[in-house]
């Protein structure tokens, strides 16, 4: 299995536990998915993408993104324009959220009980 090898039955490789951290996280999936569907936006427009989480949450969570490298902040030199985008590593997430979606359909009922 090659560096996916498992020590034993109860120990998930690092990688793999990372990136449940990273996509596990409340309000990260649906701020990728909100990037990979409407590509480039606006902090505001973001916020509309992402109902009930509060302008302080996304803030940290964008942060977070950022320091992952999922997420880019751009920012015009001609204006006070700032876009979120994802980066390729970010981009690399649309078969994950394509499967997660696939998943979630056949699944989930979508209630906001969750």
């Amino acid at each position: 299995m090659g560096k996916r090898r498992m020590r034993d039955e109860t120990c998930l490789c690092a990688s793999f536990q990372e990136a449940f951290q990273i996509l596990g996280r409340k309000w990260n999936g649906m701020i990728i998915q909100s990037l990979l569907v409407s590509g480039p936006l606006r902090f505001g427009e973001l916020a509309l993408k992402v109902p009930n989480c509060s302008d302080r949450v996304l803030t940290a969570r964008l942060k977070e993104l950022q320091g992952y490298d999922i997420v880019t902040r751009k920012t015009s030199d001609d204006s006070a324009l700032i876009l979120y985008d994802l980066t390729p590593k970010g981009q690399d997430l649309r078969p994950v959220m394509e499967a997660t979606h696939d998943w979630a359909d056949k699944w989930c009922n979508g209630n906001d009980e969750a």
